[in-house]
């Protein structure tokens, strides 16, 4: 249940979930790489049982797939835009679905608010950053836009929190 707390002192996240799914969780989300065999160790379980579970998790979709965390900086991405988007009434989905098929898009998000979408695009520099706007604004049923660039990353959590 939602807001409760099991005996282990941890949230519990859905009915789905008990006390051994969020530990497993938790753990390949630290380091996606770690073995079974350490999992069940530090758990004090058979392997077969983590195996099981991350097999269930997997196919119930709470699992979705295994990626690494890239230092997008190092890759030469040194522009990170959150972009409001206002869309024509009657295409915001049509309209976002354009912009999620741009490559420098990483969240198309449906908002509530002054805009109807939240872009965030990582780029090289401001002339891709222009570039990009300058597409998104010539979109068809695109209204307008409102373009933040990110100064300093705070904090930035890539791992869902279990």
């Amino acid at each position: 249940m939602p807001g409760t707390v099991s005996a282990l002192g941890t949230p519990v996240v859905t009915k789905l979930l008990d006390d051994l799914d969020v530990a497993i969780l938790r753990r390949l989300n630290q380091d996606a790489r770690k073995s079974f065999r350490d999992i069940a160790r530090d758990l004090e379980v058979s392997i077969s049982t983590v195996s099981n579970r991350v097999k269930r998790l997997e196919s119930e979709g709470i699992i979705l797939g295994y990626a690494p965390l890239l230092d997008e900086k190092k890759l030469g991405y040194d522009v990170l835009a959150v972009i409001g988007i206002r869309i024509s009434k009657g295409k915001l989905l049509e309209v976002q679905r354009k912009i999620a098929r741009e490559d420098k898009v990483i969240e198309v998000y449906d908002v509530t608010g002054e805009y109807d979408s939240v872009v965030i695009a990582r780029l090289r520099n401001t002339k891709e950053l222009d570039a990009f706007i300058k597409r998104l604004v010539a979109m068809e049923n695109v209204e307008r836009t409102y373009t933040q660039v990110v100064l300093n990353v705070v904090k930035q959590e890539k791992r869902a929190p279990v």
